[in-house]
């Protein structure tokens, strides 16, 4: 199963975290979703974000009994052209490097390589792509092979939805 994530913080100080599992990168539909809130979240640290959103993503993962073969977060595996550690980079390191991760961000990173860029249906605005575990080239193309004629892929979409309360599968 791939699975997609995303984290919604909330003004009491808390987090709720969703994640739709699907099978296929073309699927319009989830095969389960999965939505789990944290009480208790980091306060944002300019230039380490992966120490407020990383807890909340282990919490979810702890609540999917599936087996995940590869995650796709909402923001950068890798940042800047020196690939410093981003929040995916984190969560592979916090697997055991055991499971790939793919990053998709909406917002270009200072110094953010050419390559990472994609374009999706008619947008003119890129999505970025980073990831681990897998070449940088296949990520793109399955990301490009999502669901969807816009800009951010359908299920990525939904997962978003999921975690502000806008969308219930």
């Amino acid at each position: 199963m791939i699975l997609a994530v995303d984290v919604q913080y909330e003004d009491g100080g808390g987090a709720t975290v969703a994640g739709v599992l699907f099978e296929d990168w073309s699927d319009p539909e989830p095969a389960r979703a999965v939505l789990t809130h944290v009480s208790e979240v980091q306060d944002y640290e300019p230039g380490q974000f992966y120490k407020r959103e990383l807890p909340c993503i282990l919490q979810l993962l702890d609540a999917i009994h599936e087996s995940v073969d590869l995650i796709v977060v909402d923001g950068y595996v890798t940042l800047g052209a020196d690939d410093r550690p981003g929040l995916g980079m984190h969560l592979y390191n916090a697997l055991q490097q055991r499971i790939p991760i793919i990053g998709v961000a909406k917002k270009a990173f200072l110094d953010t390589p050419p390559d990472r860029e994609i374009l999706r249906g008619d947008s003119l605005k890129p999505l970025y792509v980073s990831g681990v575990g897998v070449p940088l080239t296949q990520a793109r193309d399955w990301i490009l092979a999502m669901h969807g004629k816009h800009r951010i892929p359908t299920l990525l979409k939904r997962v978003d939805q999921l975690c502000r309360g806008s969308w219930r599968p």
